[in-house]
């Protein structure tokens, strides 16, 4: 401001500016410091925590049978785990392949039957953590798995196009286990918390679900790849479970109909 400006300015008014000031900076530094901790590799703690989480949520590990091991044990355990998970994967997909190629003998030559050659698809590894990662002003879902690969995701529907049931069940563990005596704080992980408590744990008395009335159906999805119904509503979306029911007001209902489903197949 000018010192003109300033001079026409009460005590009470430049006390109010300066403390706006203070907070002003207080949120920017926040800001920096939140980003560089984002941006610096995992130690090797971080790491532990990591493989602790996946061991006590896939493997079926108690926080006794993990406290106080050294990084090399976790590790070898981590290991392992992943390694069964692994070979039940391949377990499963050579059953497939077995059945598909008895239906297939089945099939009688003599009728002319035309079959669309489909590959079988290769269930990616599984989930073993998930952070918020920044680029810029755009913030995305980093999901990581246990081959390694990392995959980003700008918005909560992109991975509903390309995950299954056990992928977002996996994930949900992930997200209770750190938030189980916390809320999250940044935006993108609360909108992640949000989706994922109300699709698993629907509650009547959720606002979600209180104030259906008060937002129109704007379009109404099913996620075949993971059997999720998706509500775009104003300024709110709601996704469900195909195998689940939840408490929709007749009004949403009819409100669905008249939009009807588009569906990915």
């Amino acid at each position: 401001m000018q010192a003109k400006e300033q001079e026409k300015l009460s005590i009470e008014e430049k006390s109010k500016l300066f403390v706006q000031l203070l907070e002003a900076r207080k949120k920017h530094f926040a800001a920096m410091r939140a980003q560089e901790k984002r941006n610096k590799p995992p130690t090797k703690a971080q790491k532990i925590k990591t493989m602790s989480t996946y061991l006590k949520n896939m493997a079926g590990y108690k926080h006794n049978q993990l406290n106080n091991k050294s990084f090399n044990d976790i590790h070898k355990l981590f290991d392992k785990a992943i390694k069964r998970s692994t070979e039940k994967q391949k377990v499963d997909e050579d059953r497939e392949t077995t059945e598909l190629q008895s239906l297939m003998e089945v099939i009688p030559k003599k009728e002319e039957v035309a079959i669309d050659a489909i590959p079988l698809a290769t269930k990616p590894a599984s989930i073993v953590d998930w952070k918020i990662h920044k680029e810029g002003k755009k913030s995305y879902y980093q999901i990581i798995r246990a081959d390694g690969s990392l995959k980003m995701y700008l918005v909560f529907s992109h991975m509903l196009k390309s995950f299954d049931i056990e992928d977002l069940e996996t994930l949900y563990k992930l997200v209770k286990a750190k938030y189980r005596s916390t809320r999250p704080a940044e935006d993108l992980d609360l909108v992640l918390y949000r989706y994922l408590k109300t699709m698993f744990e629907p509650h009547v008395e959720d606002n979600v679900w209180k104030n259906q009335s008060d937002y129109r159906v704007l379009d109404w999805k099913l996620y075949d790849s993971c059997g999720v119904h998706s509500l775009r509503k104003q300024n709110v979306h709601i996704h469900m479970l195909v195998e689940k029911r939840y408490p929709l007001t007749a009004p949403t209902i009819t409100d669905m109909l008249n939009r009807k489903l588009q569906a990915d197949h």
